[in-house]
């Protein structure tokens, strides 16, 4: 079947480009091996990020710059002024907090924050602050950065391209028809399970799989060694918490990122990242929580962790290589032949990702409609679970000592 493009990988990119070629009258299809969204994107915090974390040197770099129209981007998608529609993505909080630790570096990182960006820190009185950071002693700031759940957004899109969706198996049942390296002629399809097969013939194909764009770019007779792999390793706890979502700030770095939701059996669950993930790579999950346990004592005076539990999981980000390993200051986007190969860097940076590559492809002359009916009866990918959802995934008491009493306020 003839078609305008064949986009590899249902996370966050794959989804928000398949939606801006089907609006501009492109004959696409998504093809995903797995699960929707399983590796980075169900696994991300879901904070639209407006590149304050960028700035906390006081200097706007091109992280920043990149960024920062992102929040006011989403959220209008999230109320259905935009494309795509995301009305039905759920929003787990409107804005995020910004607390600092008691130190002259921490306090000038918050001055630093506030330098070129859209969405500026908001700085909160006592009464005003959330219940989880009332015994903060720094500064709170409110920003008004969302928060979305990742699996509702994929499930979203999902539903609204379910036509559009069909679930492979690259090791049994992939292969490309080249012309010559990157230069697709043919996808030619197997379902292991029926063993009937289907062949797409697209003008363009797209690689935004993530970390698995390197054995797709093996099957395209290009080079694989274009990507790196940054690993975190992130941190859970579940139980009797507080809502909280937002960054404890120190210096320049983002000591914890806390983001929040309640589980299927309801449960508020914390999802812990920030430096706390970086550092903990080389950790034992025990001896990271035992790490996490101090460092939640340190940044959030008075919040009890009694009665908790707690878990970890880990998590590659994949991006387009660069010089040291170092984070890519924006998306990447590599292009050889008919196959395009990109990376969002962050998930806030979909859009941006999905406008460079559709600005690349355009619908044939012809203007007849979109038909799935080739495909009608083949496997569709379901959408993956959160990570504190995994049925098969192990918790553990809370370490010791993690509740510390609010300290004393005295009278001026």
């Amino acid at each position: 079947m003839r078609l305008d493009a064949v986009i590899f990988g249902g996370g966050v990119a794959g989804l928000w480009l398949l939606d801006r070629l089907a609006r501009q009258g492109c004959h696409a299809v998504l093809l995903e091996a797995g699960e929707l969204g399983a590796g980075q994107t169900v696994a991300a915090q879901g904070i639209i990020h407006g590149g304050l974390k960028y700035t906390l040197q006081g200097l706007l770099t091109p992280s920043a710059k990149s960024i920062r129209g992102m929040p006011a981007l989403w959220r209008a998608a999230l109320l259905g002024h935009a494309t795509p529609n995301l009305t039905r993505t759920h929003i787990r909080s409107d804005c995020c907090y910004l607390w600092q630790t008691d130190s002259l570096s921490s306090r000038a990182g918050m001055i630093g924050a506030k330098i070129g960006l859209q969405i500026k820190p908001e700085t909160l009185g006592l009464d005003d602050r959330p219940e989880a950071l009332r015994h903060v002693p720094g500064t709170v700031a409110k920003l008004a950065e969302q928060v979305i759940c990742p699996r509702s957004f994929l499930a979203d899109l999902a539903e609204q391209y379910q036509d559009r969706l069909l679930k492979i198996d690259i090791k049994n049942g992939l292969r490309f028809r080249l012309h010559s390296p990157g230069e697709i002629s043919a996808v030619e399809l197997t379902d292991p399970g029926s063993g009937r097969e289907l062949v797409l013939s697209p003008r363009q194909v797209v690689f935004t799989a993530g970390a698995g764009n390197v054995a797709l770019r093996k099957l395209a007779k290009l080079d694989d060694a274009v990507m790196q792999r940054r690993p975190l390793q992130m941190v859970l706890v579940r139980g009797e918490l507080p809502i909280l979502n937002g960054h404890c700030v120190d210096g320049a770095k983002t000591r914890v990122t806390i983001t929040c939701d309640v589980d299927a059996r309801g449960r508020m669950v914390w999802q812990i990242g920030g430096q706390l993930a970086e550092d903990g790579v080389a950790m034992s999950p025990q001896a990271l929580t035992q790490r996490a346990a101090q460092e939640l004592q340190a940044v959030l005076p008075g919040v009890n962790f009694d009665h908790t539990e707690w878990s970890t999981y880990q998590v590659d980000r994949a991006e387009g290589s660069t010089n040291q390993g170092s984070r890519p200051e924006t998306v990447q986007v590599l292009c050889a032949g008919n196959v395009t190969t990109g990376w969002p860097t962050k998930m806030a940076l979909a859009p941006v990702l999905a406008n460079e590559i559709a600005s690349r492809i355009t619908a044939e002359a012809s203007s007849a409609p979109f038909q799935s009916t080739a495909w009608a009866d083949w496997p569709r990918p379901n959408v993956a679970l959160l990570p504190w959802e995994d049925p098969h995934r192990q918790w553990w008491p809370q370490p010791k000592s993690t509740h510390q009493a609010p300290p004393q306020r005295r009278a001026a």
